[in-house]
């Protein structure tokens, strides 16, 4: 375990920069750090009327907004168990998980409350609306009138409210903090059992390696439900007294960098398809035309011109970041290096639910091209193969940020800790001398090809994502040939006139050029066309499973 505490951070927080703007909606008034407090100890008063002890979970299901992340704060630092439910789950999903997290309290949108039923999830006490805070419903009538008090109470408790009423729970760092639901691309969700050490040592590490400082602007549009958004868009810059702008509704790239033109934001996360489709959309375009592609040949000139394309991409997201970290899938390599080579501030992580998330980081300035980072201080990370610089083999994580197990499943806990406490990622990679680590796939969409060499899908896909008409792709194996399953860019063929009947050809002839760029024992055989975008995780990640079924 290590000393550090999140409660602490938290409240070291609150106590030092009292009369900040700390979290907003984006275009909205938000709350200062005095009002955090104010909302959290208000909400530990009715925890109490309730019967809520430390250790009992609270689920949470709403989209994005300050008050989601009021209501987190207010259930970690009274010792309680948040149950984060994604937003996007149907209303079934949403009521198994409530259900199958033993949670005794339940804060909800209000319009997914709509489509749920309390009668379904009998051991929840009772229904707070995230929108307003208000109680919607509870099997104890007492409690409807002890939580209309709480404004009278909070006042009798601290008549005075000043920066030293700060003090939450002294709860430990080995007691479970969050429950986090996964909807993951291996199919059903398990909830993950992250200890407030997993946490804290997550956000330690961030305070000492990631470029932020105190009063930064931060726009935070990934799912807070996932960890990684919450790790690192919202607790880290809590911590740091940093103002937090959320994107409350699933935002489109052109609304991001609407709000990044805006706020300015100082540290910038992404997932990869954000970055990927400003690539292919905006830049890939330019740089490929002839007159272009020559004048990028002539040395010095090409200079001044990666110079150019940087500094507009950099005035696209506000401008002031010092660093953009990318991070929860794999990034698109062409891409990579495009962004390498005109000197963008950019640097890919890499981590997992199960580690809250970090394994690994390395800042922009000493990352190196193909890498996911090097190993966080509070994790050992061994590649489990005979040769791990040079073969192949499954990433294996140990320490302090791993999880406690996966909730009332001891059967898939054993599958993934081994019994010297190794977490099997389920990722396949090498590691250099100095550390870095380099993924090549997951273990479960490996191919052994005919010739038994090992084919990473990923590799083929992240070639077929960059050409014109083809939006993405997935490439699975049948009776030891490659197919591509494809959804082409349909707003692209149309916007340039191409007909329907001409698609298949169009495709095909991506296939070949694709080909031409890879090894033959990785070239595909066949491609089948998509008419639906492929399902996806909220975190964007295609759900895999769905599509590789025998």
């Amino acid at each position: 375990m290590i000393k550090e505490r999140l409660i602490d951070y938290i409240e070291q927080s609150i106590r030092r920069n009292w009369n900040i703007e700390a979290l907003s909606n984006y275009r909205e008034k938000g709350y200062t750090y005095r009002e955090i407090a104010e909302k959290i100890l208000k909400l530990h008063i009715f925890f109490r009327r309730a019967g809520i002890a430390e250790g009992d979970k609270i689920a949470l299901v709403g989209r994005n907004s300050a008050n989601w992340c009021v209501v987190y704060l207010a259930v970690v630092t009274y010792g309680g168990v948040i149950v984060p439910v994604l937003p996007d789950f149907k209303p079934e999903d949403m009521t198994n998980i409530i259900n199958h997290s033993d949670s005794k309290l339940l804060f909800v949108d209000d319009k997914i409350w709509e489509n749920l039923d309390f009668s379904r999830v009998p051991h929840i006490t009772s229904v707070i609306s995230v929108d307003t805070f208000n109680l919607l419903v509870s099997r104890d009538p007492s409690l409807e009138t002890s939580y209309r008090e709480t404004d009278n109470e909070f006042r009798k408790f601290y008549p005075d409210f000043k920066p030293e009423d700060v003090k939450f729970s002294d709860v430990t760092n080995d007691k479970l903090a969050v429950i986090s639901y996964t909807s993951g691309t291996t199919g059903f969700s398990k909830g993950v059992m992250l200890p407030h050490n997993s946490l804290a040592a997550n956000v330690r590490f961030a305070q000492h390696h990631m470029p932020l400082d105190p009063g930064d602007p931060v726009v935070s549009f990934l799912p807070l439900a996932h960890t990684y958004g919450c790790a690192f868009e919202f607790l880290f810059p809590f911590t740091y007294g940093c103002h937090i702008t959320i994107l409350a509704k699933t935002p489109s790239p052109q609304i991001i960098l609407q709000a990044f033109g805006e706020i300015k934001p100082r540290l910038i996360l992404s997932v990869p398809l954000v970055i990927e489709k400003i690539y292919k959309k905006q830049i890939l375009p330019v740089i490929s035309k002839p007159h272009m592609k020559l004048l990028l040949s002539i040395p010095g000139i090409n200079k001044l011109l990666y110079k150019k394309i940087r500094e507009k991409l950099e005035h696209s997201f506000g401008g002031r970041f010092k660093e953009l970290v990318i991070g929860g899938a794999a990034f698109n390599p062409d891409t990579e290096k495009f962004f390498r080579k005109i000197g963008f501030r950019f640097t890919v992580g890499y981590g997992m639910t199960e580690c809250g998330p970090l394994i690994s980081y390395a800042s922009w300035d000493t990352t190196e091209l193909g890498a996911s980072g090097r190993p966080v201080d509070t994790l050992e990370v061994k590649i489990d193969s005979p040769n791990p610089e040079n073969q192949v083999g499954e990433i294996l994580v140990r320490g302090e940020n791993v999880m406690a197990g996966y909730y009332k499943n001891e059967e898939a806990t054993k599958a993934v800790i081994d019994s010297e406490g190794w977490l099997h990622t389920g990722d396949l990679g090498v590691m250099d001398k100095k550390g870095n680590i380099y993924i090549k796939g997951r273990c479960k969409s490996m191919i052994l090809g005919p010739s038994g060499k090992n084919i990473y899908p990923e590799e083929i896909e992240s070639v077929f994502n960059n050409e014109k008409y083809i939006a993405e792709a997935i490439v699975i194996d049948e009776a030891n040939r490659l197919v591509a399953l494809v959804y082409p860019d349909y707003d692209q063929l149309k916007s340039d006139n191409i007909p329907e009947d001409k698609i298949p050809e169009i495709i095909d002839e991506a296939r070949k050029r694709v080909n031409d760029r890879l090894p033959d024992y990785m070239a595909v055989s066949k491609i089948r066309i998509q008419k639906e975008e492929f399902a996806k995780t909220p975190k964007r990640s295609i759900k895999r499973f769905l599509y590789t079924k025998e």
